[in-house]
């Protein structure tokens, strides 16, 4: 069983570990709107769509301040062997409040202090900081 979102996030810590510009990643809407928060956040300095056939590639442009990468760790939470739910009350800051931690509400993909604003929990997908 593979776990896209983690090959996702893996694979942007790895090309942000050798110094890349950018890296590419096989097309989802889970995996734009995962793309587009972390640019919202200012952990992703851009990303574009490129359609291809079979299937599209979202190239993500990585962000560095000075020669140090903006995403110093990421963290998995919720697994395909091992799901986690948390309501609104229970939703974990990472490092503190320090990072970010994403969750997958009924209303759409969002950080923890969206979905606390907009009252709902759900999946806590991983955390970034």
């Amino acid at each position: 069983m593979t776990d896209p979102i983690a090959d996702m996030i893996i694979r942007i810590k790895n090309a942000l570990l050798a110094g890349h510009t950018n890296v590419e990643i096989p097309h989802s809407r889970v995996k734009e709107a995962l793309a587009s928060i972390l640019v919202e956040e200012g952990y992703l300095s851009g990303m574009v769509i490129k359609p291809q056939v079979p299937q599209a590639i979202i190239e993500v442009n990585l962000k560095y301040v000075g020669k140090v990468p903006a995403i110093t760790d990421v963290r998995r939470v919720s697994k395909p062997g091992r799901r986690v739910y948390a309501g609104v009350k229970d939703i974990p800051k990472a490092l503190g409040g320090y990072g970010i931690t994403v969750v997958s509400t009924s209303k759409g993909v969002m950080t923890d202090t969206k979905a606390r604003q907009t009252n709902s929990g759900g999946e806590v997908l991983f955390q970034v900081w």
